[in-house]
């Protein structure tokens, strides 16, 4: 038999009953197109997930030191002038050194120190002190006066560095003229506000101290407790690694190392995952659209059982049969791979235009998912098309359809 002969008859085949064989198609539809949404979404998705690790994400590390070895009376595992070795280190923009404590996480902070009775005077703000690289290490900046140096680390000066927020509450506007805020009634010269805070923003509402002042004046606060640092992309996890050794040589596996995630791994994670929980689906679907092809395709030779006969009588072979019906099947799958893959990139283009994400689908998935759907209806069409070619041509013309 001509191919083009083939084709032909398993066409009109197909066409014969359009309605059966819409409703066959539909199932293999579904099953193609749940497979190219699944991908094609938890592609988008993943590439949406990695996208939103900004740069700030991937170029911060923190370093948490234990803070129990002061109740003990041991040495510090950080030395303040320990962000000096960790800035020399190879990809390093910046670090900056904090100290905190309970005690001092709720302080009592006014701009004057006169009580008047039933006037609220003051708020209850975190204290905390840093060394003087902090504006670089949090990434913010000075937005009033100017931050404390070394010479006021060095005299001890009593002086404070207020978070934005702070100064909002406080209604300190203006450190032109040295305001003045109390704490716990000691007091501080304001020198300057510092803003745009975008690590640790918990600062913003925070009182800043130098080092040596926060040690003298306030309980608890003196060591370093976290070192901020900040690196070039790409240098984060190399810094990670070396940053303990460089502030705590001999201890350095007390140190606590905050990384960034690895963003190849992350998207790997949010891929497999999406596509463990969907793909179920879509096999799920195609399993039916292919038990569907086969049950209409099996109806199909009971219904043509005299065809059958009188195609064998004038000289059709058991193969030509076969393959008739074989291409019929085939040609199911076919048509519902094409309408399932076009469904699929329509839907994963649709949810990332609704979510303003760029669409990531693999051409390759696109343009392979149609001759999925042709194996799917030719693996399906096997029982019934070799039912077809058994059939004697005597038996089948004497059937009463």
């Amino acid at each position: 038999m001509d191919p083009r002969d083939l084709w032909s008859e398993a066409l009109a085949g197909v066409l014969a009953r359009p309605l059966r064989s819409a409703l066959t198609t539909l199932g293999t539809v579904l099953g193609i197109g749940t497979l190219v949404i699944t991908i094609g979404v938890a592609s988008t998705a993943a590439n949406q997930i990695v996208g939103r690790f900004s740069a700030l994400t991937a170029t911060s590390v923190s370093v948490t030191v234990p803070s129990d070895r002061a109740d003990t009376g041991e040495d510090a595992l950080v030395e303040w002038d320990g962000v000096e070795a960790v800035e020399r280190l190879a990809g390093v923009e910046s670090a900056a050194a904090l100290t905190d404590s309970t005690q001092t996480a709720n302080v009592q902070v006014r701009t004057n120190n006169v009580v008047a009775p039933g006037e609220l005077t003051g708020q209850t703000l975190a204290v905390v002190g840093s060394s003087p690289s902090l504006p670089e290490g949090v990434r913010g900046r000075v937005v009033l006066g100017r931050f404390f140096d070394a010479g006021d680390i060095d005299r001890h000066e009593r002086v404070a560095v207020l978070g934005d927020k702070a100064a909002e509450l406080l209604g300190v506007d203006d450190v032109g003229d040295r305001p003045a805020v109390f704490l716990d009634g000691q007091p501080f010269t304001v020198i300057g506000v510092i803003g745009g805070i975008q690590r640790e923003q918990r600062l913003s509402t925070s009182v800043i101290l130098p080092p040596t002042t926060a040690g003298d004046r306030m309980e608890g606060l003196g060591r370093v407790t976290k070192v901020l640092i900040n690196t070039s992309m790409g240098a984060a996890h190399q810094v990670a690694r070396q940053a303990p050794i460089a502030l705590s040589p001999t201890n350095q596996d007390a140190l606590t190392v905050a990384a960034p995630p690895d963003l190849r791994k992350a998207r790997k994670a949010v891929e497999g995952d999406t596509h463990g929980l969907f793909l179920i689906l879509g096999l799920v679907s195609l399993v039916v659209g292919a038990l569907g092809i086969a049950n209409v395709t099996l109806v199909t030779v009971m219904e043509r059982v005299g065809e059958i006969g009188l195609r064998r009588a004038l000289g059709a072979s058991r193969r030509h049969v076969a393959a008739q019906f074989l291409a019929e099947s085939t040609t199911i799958g076919l048509l519902g791979g094409i309408l399932g893959s076009a469904f699929g990139v329509l839907v994963v283009v649709m949810v990332a235009a609704l979510r303003d994400w760029t669409p990531v689908l693999d051409p390759v998935l696109a343009l392979g998912t149609p001759l999925v759907g042709a194996l799917v209806g030719l693996l399906a069409g096997l029982y019934p098309s070799l039912r077809a070619a058994r059939m004697e041509p005597v038996r089948a013309l004497r059937s009463p359809s």
